[in-house]
C-alpha cells in the first residue's frame, strides 16, 4: 500500500468515525427526523397539549449514507491510486 492509499483510507476512515459520533451525539436515533413532538403542559388547568416542534434530529439512517458514499469513494481512489508495478518490483 502506497502512501497515497494510506492517506485516503485514513481519511475515509475519520469520515465515517465522525458521522457515527455525531449520531450518537444526538441521541442514537435509528430515523432522522425534522419534527418532533413536545408536550406543553398549562399550569393552571392541568392538561397537556402536544405539538409539533421543527428540530433536526440525526439518524442512523444518515449516518449510514455517509458511510456508504465515503466507503465507494474511498474504494475508486484506492483503485485509481494503486501502484502500476508489479509484486516482483516493488521490493
Amino acid at each position: 500500500m502506497n502512501k497515497k492509499q494510506k492517506t485516503v483510507l485514513v481519511t475515509g476512515s475519520i469520515v465515517v468515525v465522525a458521522s457515527l459520533i455525531v449520531w450518537l451525539a444526538y441521541g442514537g436515533e435509528i430515523f432522522t427526523k425534522t419534527q418532533v413532538l413536545v408536550e406543553k403542559k398549562d399550569e393552571l388547568f392541568g392538561w397537556t397539549d402536544k405539538q409539533w416542534v421543527n428540530k433536526f434530529v440525526w439518524g442512523l439512517d444518515l449516518s449510514l449514507l455517509i458511510s456508504a458514499i465515503t466507503a465507494v469513494i474511498s474504494a475508486a481512489l484506492l483503485f485509481i491510486f494503486r501502484s502500476k508495478k508489479k509484486p516482483s518490483e516493488l521490493s
